[in-house]
């Protein structure tokens, strides 16, 4: 990634920040865990501020003394009656951002993760700011009628103008770098990079534990099994494995019905399962 924040001596102890919304259980929480716990292997000095953080709903690292943790905000609401999310998730992000610049010390360099609010007064440090994209919220947001529509605007217009006050933007796939070129409008000439998120490869160093019979196990079994693995949240848009799965079912009897050239000896739509499995966080409404 040329975003030119590495030392030129890769032996130079840098101070690096990660400013993440929530640190709970997810993938782009597991991303900064990863992440944080590489570059302080590697000897760097590291430090992960976060709005909320709870001991009993959280990844190891975090709650081990491994990574150094800091809370500020919790006292915000996530919501009100399920309503003003982005707003008070915004609020949360400033409180975060203030008081990182004046209470904390500096650091060569700031990874802000999924929530970009906090940019404009972290660039007050005087530090690199990094952002790691995972998907525009403006792009998330569903509908828009009547008075949410108007209230969209104002958070929309101040999450492009926020992203791109970053110094580098990164991106966690091609398909979420094509996103990006066409939901900020104004962001022509920036180019983000694709890291795609890493995993901790020392799970597979040990042996596999035995096999024991399990209902997924009797249910995959002998099958072609398609997995989606996703929080169960709205947003995560499950329904679209559903509709994929239908459409495969078509599909494939169009083939064994000789639909395609020659017909189809592959497996019968019988043969396929589709497991959708993921967590739940109670306070996601």
């Amino acid at each position: 990634i040329k975003c030119n924040v590495y030392p030129t001596d890769a032996s130079e102890t840098r101070t690096v920040a990660f400013v993440h919304p929530d640190l709970g259980i997810g993938g782009a929480e597991r991303l900064v865990v990863d992440a944080a716990v590489g570059l302080q292997t590697l000897g760097h000095k590291i430090v992960v501020y976060t709005s909320h953080h709870d001991p009993t709903h959280c990844f190891e690292e975090t709650r081990n003394g491994l990574l150094k943790i800091k809370v500020f905000g919790d006292f915000f609401p996530r919501s009100i009656m399920g309503r003003f999310h982005i707003l008070f998730a915004t609020m949360r992000g400033v409180y975060l951002a203030l008081a990182i610049v004046l209470t904390q010390q500096r650091y060569d360099v700031l990874f802000v993760d999924q929530l970009s609010s906090p940019i404009p007064i972290l660039r007050l440090c005087g530090s690199r700011i990094i952002f790691y994209c995972h998907f525009p919220d403006l792009a998330l947001s569903g509908r828009r009628d009547g008075l949410k529509r108007v209230y969209r605007v104002l958070f929309d217009a101040v999450e492009e103008w926020t992203t791109l006050m970053a110094h580098d933007i990164l991106v966690n796939s091609h398909f979420t770098a094509g996103v990006f070129k066409s939901t900020f409008r104004n962001a022509r000439g920036v180019s983000p990079q694709v890291l795609h998120p890493c995993i901790n490869t020392a799970a597979y160093d040990t042996a596999p534990l035995v096999e024991q019979e399990t209902e997924l196990s009797r249910t995959v079994r002998g099958h072609v099994t398609l997995v989606s693995i996703n929080r169960f949240e709205r947003k995560k848009n499950i329904a679209l494995a559903l509709h994929a799965f239908g459409l495969l079912k078509d599909k494939m009897a169009q083939l064994h019905q000789g639909g395609g050239k020659g017909g189809c000896a592959g497996p019968a739509f019988g043969d396929v399962r589709l497991v959708i499995a993921g967590g739940y966080d109670g306070r996601v409404r």
